[in-house]
């Protein structure tokens, strides 16, 4: 049933001077995730901007992410939208394009209920012949998917496999994996909170972190599941300043920020989104330094 098991990236997606994408970076940034041990790409999702490209921009970006890394690891899409009529021509056009799968964020702004998002779930789905994974990110939607709401989605609509829980509630993803029964894959959505999450059943993570640190994201997950917890503990609690550092600031200002420390052409951010402060540029950089990636 799953997708992937480990530590999926959250990729940023690299711009221009003129705010056009850099699909040359992009292929750059695709090929040393892998030759760090990414297990599964994630294109186009809210660190990758999304919500400011147009339909041409998203589809030749996911087409791009799966060409360039052929096969050899799972592109997961992200294709969610407040509209489900958009989500839907966006699913279909992700899974004509080669994607392995979708990451499909719960409508935002408009805030459906407990049904209206069971019902966005299955229209997606009955467009599609590709696995799903639902994305909770209460904070950023104003939507919560209830746990109760997960599973019936999960066992009642074909295709939803999986959930990346970014509700940042440990007991809410408790209780759905008591619930679920292993009837859904569980993806951790806070990089802060990878461990818990794995302790309760969870298959991975998808991971902001992970664009500045793959090898070591993937190298947590994999000694976890190892049973090497003493390894993966240490990983996760040696990143914490680093990870509070990269959400200093609304994701993905600060990982575009970092990425650009380290010499990728991650360049600016389309607005609304504007350049870190000074400040906590500077606090960045430290904990950057701090963690030896710098």
């Amino acid at each position: 049933m799953s997708i992937f098991t480990g530590a999926g990236v959250a990729i940023i997606t690299p711009m221009n001077e003129d705010g056009s994408i850099n699909y040359d970076e992009l292929g750059r940034i695709i090929e040393n995730q892998i030759a760090g041990g990414t297990d599964a790409i994630i294109i186009c999702g809210t660190t990758g901007e999304s919500s400011t490209m147009n339909d041409e921009e998203h589809i030749k970006c996911i087409k791009y992410a799966v060409d360039k890394t052929a096969k050899r690891i799972p592109v997961i899409a992200g294709t969610g939208s407040n509209c489900t009529r958009e989500a839907v021509n966006l699913a279909k056009q992700a899974q004509e394009v080669g994607a392995d799968g979708l990451l499909c964020v719960t409508p935002y702004y408009n805030k459906a209920t407990q049904g209206g998002l069971y019902q966005y779930y299955k229209d997606i789905s009955d467009a599609v012949n590709i696995p799903i994974i639902m994305y909770n990110v209460p904070s950023r939607t104003g939507t919560n998917i209830l746990p109760e709401t997960a599973v019936k989605i999960a066992k009642e609509v074909k295709n939803v496999v999986a959930i990346k829980e970014a509700s940042g509630n440990i007991s809410q993803v408790a209780k759905l994996a008591s619930l679920a029964d292993g009837c859904l894959d569980i993806y951790s959505g806070n990089d802060d909170q990878v461990l818990p999450l794995l302790s309760l059943g969870g298959k991975g993570v998808i991971s902001v972190w992970s664009n500045v640190a793959p090898a070591k994201v993937h190298d947590m997950v994999a000694s976890y599941m190892d049973g090497d917890i003493e390894k993966a503990q240490k990983i996760q609690l040696e990143a914490i300043e680093l990870i509070d550092a990269l959400f200093c600031e609304v994701n993905p200002i600060p990982v575009k920020a970092a990425m650009n420390m380290l010499g990728y052409k991650a360049g600016s951010l389309r607005a609304p989104l504007t350049e870190m402060t000074d400040a906590n540029k500077e606090r960045l950089r430290k904990a950057m330094e701090n963690y030896g990636i710098l």
